[in-house]
């Protein structure tokens, strides 16, 4: 009976906070309009601290897309001729809005990912930094005249928008990967479909709600919403139209690569940031403090549901026992489960009982076959259905599944290496390619790690990496293409070559 109340209490403080946010949109958005789906079906949005209701949305079907992407299309038509100085002013406007309203955007995101509020504002600012690098850089996306053969005649390179951009989002990070996608094809003069992840949809809508009251006219930007049932229809007519230029997808390699396939169909541009298996390397000669600390960063932001987040620890034999100790005892310390509405909190559920089933899995079977929990472990069934402890292993083995899987979750699983090629090969033993992290002091060994490791992104002495300058993107099966960047927006660009000749006559 008490349970049940308590229960129920819960329940109503969510719906009571929701109701403050005037940024809650429970409509799908298409050319310009809050619309609900033709079927007028819909699917609900859930708190994953609490499996509250948020709201019931739109599921939106195959014939929905289809008029999303029509509508993207012919927008394309005039919105590829608008100068970069427009579509810098609009991305500008449309950053300070997000800036002006973070914290409404924060509880958005705290409501339907369920991370710490102190996380979601931060993802907040981080996420905002893409409109605000985009802004300038549409002013930059440049051409070339190239010195040419022939004395009579010119070439010129001049990039342009490639179209109708199909975007494909993750509920990991719902804001910046809407950010970081739709500033960079808007700079370079492209329209879009957006279709967020089902588990947290109403982020992309409140986002989109502040890039109309900046300015972006109607049918640049456009969210088509479904449920898990209704997502490979959506998907495929979001890959497959032939009025799509690009597909960009943030996400799973297994997904990627079935969407890389629909994109073959029509030889179309994709650009993929798909699942990673970062290693974290620990030398003798690092600062073991420091690098604990960036430990901590690295492998429980957003709770460990981050494709950068470190999965696999190697540390060096002369100073495991100390790392794992101190590992140990932050972990211990500073790992403070809850709903993330709660004061003090730091790691708050997973984002869902799939999820939630694949971290406990990989730890039963680890443990089974010999590893041992240093800290954690098991789920936090006292706190709800989707809260994992913060966990520490060691004596993990190449046979269990934990040691060659991305593991998105709060698992830090430590091993131990004698040399720098053995951890070489080891960090290098996987088909992912997206972030890696180094800790030295020696500055020859970093720039040989820099050098030799097989990632798209090499992190010396810290334990974060993104932000809006650099290139964000990985190699081999952890996609294709960069984000951020001007290389970010170039993506969304083709080159073409003019040549003109009889410039002597």
């Amino acid at each position: 009976m008490f349970v049940r109340q308590a229960g129920l209490l819960r329940n109503l403080g969510t719906l009571l906070q929701l109701r403050q946010m005037h940024l809650l949109k429970k409509n799908a958005y298409i050319n310009g309009e809050w619309v609900s789906a033709q079927s007028n079906a819909v699917f609900p949005v859930l708190n994953p601290a609490d499996d509250a209701v948020i709201a019931e949305i739109p599921d939106m079907d195959a014939a929905d897309a289809k008029i999303a992407v029509d509508t993207a299309a012919n927008t394309f038509q005039t919105w590829k001729d608008t100068t970069a100085k427009e579509r810098a002013n609009i991305l500008r406007r449309w950053y300070d809005l997000c800036v002006k309203n973070s914290d409404n955007l924060a509880e958005i995101i705290t409501a339907e990912a369920g991370k710490p509020l102190s996380e979601s504002k931060s993802e907040i600012v981080y996420g905002s930094s893409f409109l605000e690098w985009f802004a300038d850089t549409a002013r930059h996306i440049n051409g070339e005249v190239v010195p040419s053969p022939w004395p009579n005649k010119m070439i010129m390179v001049t990039r342009q928008p490639l179209g109708v951009v199909s975007v494909i989002t993750p509920w990991n990070f719902p804001f910046a990967m809407i950010t970081r996608k739709v500033g960079a094809l808007m700079a370079a003069g492209c329209t879009c479909v957006i279709k967020p992840s089902e588990d947290t949809p109403l982020t992309a809508l409140a986002a989109v709600q502040l890039a109309e009251e900046a300015g972006v006219p109607k049918g640049v930007i456009n969210i088509v919403t479904s449920s898990r049932k209704n997502a490979p229809a959506v998907g495929k007519v979001m890959c497959e139209d032939p009025s799509v230029g690009c597909i960009s997808f943030t996400g799973s390699t297994h997904v990627g690569v079935l969407l890389y396939g629909m994109a073959a169909k029509g030889v179309k541009r994709v650009c993929l940031e798909l699942g990673g298996n970062a290693p974290f390397i620990v030398f003798p000669s690092a600062d073991i403090s420091h690098a604990v600390d960036q430990a901590m960063l690295a492998k429980f932001r957003n709770n460990g549901q981050a494709c950068i987040g470190a999965n696999r620890f190697l540390v060096h034999k002369d100073v495991f026992d100390t790392f794992v100790q101190a590992f140990k005892e932050k972990i211990s310390k500073n790992c403070i489960l809850g709903p993330g509405t709660k004061q003090g909190v730091t790691c708050g559920p997973l984002i869902n009982l799939e999820q939630t089933k694949k971290v406990t899995e990989l730890v039963e079977q680890a443990l089974s076959k010999g590893a041992k929990a240093l800290v954690g472990g098991k789920p936090a069934a006292q706190l709800g259905t989707k809260f994992y402890e913060s966990t520490l292993l060691t004596e993990v083995k190449p046979e269990m599944r934990i040691y060659k899987e991305e593991i998105f979750g709060p698992i830090a699983v430590c091993y131990k290496f004698e040399t720098e090629q053995e951890a070489l090969q080891v960090a290098n033993d996987t088909r992912s390619g997206l972030a890696s992290y180094v800790f030295t002091k020696d500055l020859g060994q970093a720039f040989r790690m820099s050098r030799q490791l097989n990632f798209g992104m090499v992190a010396i002495n810290d334990g974060i990496l993104s932000a809006a300058e650099p290139p964000f993107g990985g190699i081999k099966e952890s996609g294709i293409g960069r984000e951020g960047s001007k290389h970010g927006a170039e993506e969304y660009t083709d080159l073409k070559y003019t040549l003109f000749s009889g410039l002597d006559k």
